[in-house]
């Protein structure tokens, strides 16, 4: 298949469409976001990041035509027992920013010591195409990545959790890493590099 694949990203969240074109880059893709389609709110109340992904691409694929690929990440934090896990986004409250997230993590590991601020990002990729071959079927992928929390934010960068996530192979947050370090080892690029040979292969490319 020779024409770029439009492939509509299920977030309107433009730190993550940034990562999933710099990710795709090379390829016969057009990476979209749902900016400008009449999608409607996907509930996300499923128990694991894989049926939250799963439900959320098969929904938006359905609404658009197009097949959709969606993402359900989260931050695992040891010391909470994997919290705040599948509420990651919102860990404050349903209404909650990055900043309202960031301050009660915060918060909550207070006293804690810094052996114990062990932690990982999660992330499952679907790839949903209702209208086509897959029908209700989708193609899943994970990947996860370790690090810790710290006490304190650092960077400006990217989104979510990223100023408190502090990776060893990095030497330094998330978001002091930009799009370019991080890409080569967050948890969306583990799963990303997972679902890449079984994106090529569903349209052929």
């Amino acid at each position: 298949m020779s024409e770029r694949i439009v492939l509509l990203f299920a977030t309107r969240n433009a730190g993550k469409v940034a990562e999933l074109v710099e990710l795709t880059r090379g390829l016969p893709i057009e990476v979209r976001s749902l900016e400008g389609y009449d999608v409607p709110e996907v509930e996300e109340d499923g128990d694991t990041f894989e049926s939250n992904a799963a439900k959320k691409a098969r929904e938006v694929s359905a609404a658009t035509g197009l097949p959709a690929l969606a993402d359900d990440s989260g931050l695992e934090v040891d010391a909470l027992d994997g919290a705040p896990g599948v509420y990651s986004a919102r860990y404050a409250g349903e209404d909650a920013d990055d900043e309202a997230n960031n301050e009660k993590l915060i918060e909550a590991l207070l006293g804690v010591v810094e052996a114990d601020r062990t932690a990982r990002f999660r992330s499952t990729l679907a790839l949903a195409d209702v209208g086509g071959a897959l029908g209700d079927d989708v193609i899943l992928a994970s990947g996860s990545c370790e690090g810790q929390i710290l006490t304190e934010r650092q960077g400006t960068g990217g989104f979510g959790y990223d100023p408190l996530f502090y990776s060893p192979e990095l030497g330094q947050t998330f978001a002091e890493a930009g799009v370019g370090s991080k890409n080569q080892l967050s948890h969306r690029a583990q799963a990303m590099k997972l679902l890449l040979p079984e994106l090529k292969h569903y349209f052929h490319l």
